[in-house]
């Protein structure tokens, strides 16, 4: 999708965890039990349903976001590309009508991106995102550019989007979930 958003360029980032949340809000309602991993994937129980990429773009208009979402539908265990992947067949029982949850998500996606676009402090939408991130609460392995690692407990979503892992905050990097031993 081609989005060009009317909030300033610092509110940008929520872009994508926009995306996610209307995403995993839309699979919510066809009853797929998705959570979201900061910053842009959805996962059904540990295993990754969808991710999401954003790009800004300069065009002739102005400033303008690319947005792509990619969502496993109808994909089976064998042809699943990592073993901590799943797809909406998988995680349901059977592959739904994809013009119909396209239709959903889409929808749910403009009904989002035009609330964030009103909410000029980006609450609603950093509440919303709190609640269904599966991060928050999770030990972490942060891998930050330049091959840093640093690892803690998710605590928050900042106002800028950003993960707030103990005492420091991450605004780009792979957040790993740490999965408990025992």
């Amino acid at each position: 999708m081609l989005l060009r958003p009317r909030v300033p360029a610092t509110d940008w980032p929520w872009l994508p965890l926009l995306a996610g949340h209307a995403l995993a809000t839309a699979l919510r309602e066809a009853e797929v039990p998705a959570g979201l991993k900061w910053p842009n994937d959805v996962l059904v129980g540990e295993r990754k349903i969808a991710g999401i990429l954003m790009e800004r773009v300069d065009t002739r208009e102005g400033p303008a976001a690319v947005l792509g979402i990619g969502l496993n539908v109808s994909t089976t265990e064998a042809e699943l590309p990592v073993d901590t992947a799943t797809s909406v067949a998988l995680a349901t029982g059977s592959a739904p009508d994809r013009t119909e949850l396209l239709t959903q998500v889409l929808g749910r996606l403009v009904d989002e991106y035009d609330a964030w676009q009103a909410d000029e402090s980006n609450a609603a939408l950093r509440a919303a995102y709190t609640e269904a991130c599966v991060t928050i609460g999770r030990e972490v392995r942060v891998e930050l550019p330049g091959g840093r690692v640093r690892t803690g407990t998710a605590r928050g979503i900042d106002a800028g989007g950003r993960l707030v892992v103990d005492d420091f905050v991450v605004g780009a990097g792979d957040v790993v979930h740490v999965r408990r031993v025992g």
